[in-house]
């Protein structure tokens, strides 16, 4: 089997796919997940295990939203649709979803100081997609052009 783009991207539905799957099993079952984490990680959450409960289950839709966003721009790229302004607003929902998951991170930090990491992880991740968006939006507007030039 030669690897292409359409191996490619199925590949990356599939991820998306477990990823839904993986965030739908945590918030099933984030209670035990909880009680096992300040269990076995020891870590200064003792009495405090409902805001982690909190922080888990407040991401929980961004988490669901990128990656319902994904499967659409994914689904599009299938169909060789790229340069549309559908992906390009995919994109910036992306965005929006880890700027959201970035605050509930920076919220989270002041109970559970790795937190923020993860917040200026999230962060970064949203610049990151806003600029490929961006891009995006300057390559649509090329094609359009490039559509209605003789």
């Amino acid at each position: 089997m030669k690897w292409n783009e359409k191996y490619s991207i199925r590949l990356s539905k599939v991820c998306v796919a477990l990823f839904a799957l993986t965030v739908a099993a945590l918030a099933l079952t984030a209670p035990w997940v909880v009680d096992w984490f300040v269990k076995f990680s020891r870590a200064m959450l003792l009495g405090r295990e409902h805001f982690l409960l909190v922080s888990i289950y407040a991401a929980v839709p961004p988490a669901l939203a990128v990656l319902w966003l994904l499967w659409q721009l994914l689904g599009n790229l299938q169909k060789g649709r790229v340069f549309i302004p559908q992906n390009a607003a995919y994109l910036r929902g992306v965005s929006w979803c880890c700027i959201a998951a970035a605050g509930i991170c920076l919220a989270s930090g002041l109970y559970y100081l790795p937190f923020l990491l993860v917040a200026v992880l999230a962060g970064f991740m949203a610049l990151i997609v806003r600029v490929v968006k961006n891009v995006f939006e300057q390559a649509i507007i090329l094609q359009d052009d490039a559509d209605y030039t003789i």
